[in-house]
């Protein structure tokens, strides 16, 4: 199996490339317990984006994994996710931002967040700070509790888990490696991404 383009993105940090339709794109957590936000864009028409409330109406789950097909704004389909060795990840809540660590870590001063890294990088396709939605954010361990309140666990993903998703359209795609320490178990890790050809080989990983 032949990657078409591979990196790794450094703790704190982000990036954003092309995924034409048929492309895989397979993200892996090297470490364990590192979250990567993923947000997109149609390649054609930035204004139709990743929705988290298409993609949890049409499952009719809150816990998107293998098997489930990643929605937009208008209703269609994405990435599906064809495999999956981790199992638990999030889509309720928006990427950590600088207002976020002011206000829920006191936070006093810059830090780095996975809202400024994806804006940052989507920049070149005319994204800006206001067109990023909530993402969906791999390995990351969101737990409902019974009084209705949401907690940050410790993610699940172990070193070398992955997920493997197929572009249902071109598209634009920002990732990053996570900069919210509760949401990491408290260390800042990198995230591996690979684009690999659409051919059927690809899914006997």
């Amino acid at each position: 199996m032949t990657a078409l383009a591979k990196g790794r993105i450094a703790p704190q940090s982000g990036t954003a490339f092309e995924v034409k339709k048929g492309q895989l794109l397979k993200i892996t957590d090297p470490f364990g317990e590192q979250v990567c936000d993923l947000m997109c864009y149609r390649l054609q028409d930035t204004e139709e984006w990743l929705s988290s409330g298409r993609t949890l109406d049409y499952a009719g789950s809150w816990l998107i994994r293998q098997g489930h097909v990643l929605y937009s704004n208008r209703s269609n389909p994405m990435f599906t996710i064809l495999k999956d060795t981790c199992g638990r990840h999030d889509f309720l809540l928006t990427p950590c931002s600088l207002e976020m660590f002011h206000k829920l870590y006191h936070h006093q001063g810059h830090h780095p967040s996975c809202h400024e890294n994806l804006y940052t990088h989507l920049q070149p396709w005319g994204i800006g700070p206001d067109r990023i939605f909530t993402t969906f954010n791999i390995f990351m361990n969101v737990q409902l509790q019974p009084d209705g309140k949401l907690t940050v666990e410790p993610p699940m993903s172990k070193a070398g888990d992955w997920i493997l998703l197929r572009a249902e359209m071109d598209l634009i795609v920002g990732l990053t490696a996570c900069s919210a320490g509760q949401s990491n178990n408290g260390r800042f890790k990198p995230i591996d991404w690979e684009l690999l050809e659409p051919e059927q080989q690809a899914l006997r990983l």
